[in-house]
């Protein structure tokens, strides 16, 4: 099972050529086989901000984004569960203080799933082995 972070889900989802470059598409594509792939509700939110903030811009509007994304082969929301809640505040070792990146790990974690993702902050932690993760090529 794989958890996107959420720029790996709207490089996926906009073909953005960084994520060939990464390496990341051989992995994606096994596990939309499988319907194996799983975005953190949170990452739901940080589109809608990162759109809102100009940050990004998204076909056909936000929603219409968002909708269209999650009907893309195998994958699905993972719900934010009082499990992650709590593990995301409590993540062990040291972690950055972002929400969102805090319940993507955490989701990862109490999924015992792979995250994919480009983050440093996210890449150095999984130094630790405290979250399994693909790192890009």
């Amino acid at each position: 099972m794989l958890v996107l972070d959420t720029h790996i889900w709207i490089w996926l989802l906009n073909g953005d050529e960084r994520i060939k470059k990464a390496g990341f598409i051989p992995g994606i594509q096994m596990a939309v086989k499988t319907s194996s792939i799983k975005i953190a509700s949170i990452s739901l939110w940080e589109v809608a901000m990162l759109a809102a903030r100009g940050k990004i811009s998204l076909e056909g509007g936000t929603l219409d984004w968002i909708r269209k994304a999650l009907s893309a082969p195998g994958i699905s929301v993972c719900p934010l569960s009082p499990e992650i809640a709590v593990d995301s505040v409590n993540l062990p070792g040291t972690f950055h203080g972002d929400p969102a990146d805090r319940i993507i790990v955490a989701s990862a974690r109490l999924l015992n799933a792979t995250l994919v993702t480009s983050d440093r902050q996210i890449l150095c932690y999984a130094a630790s082995e405290y979250v399994k993760v693909v790192r890009p090529k």
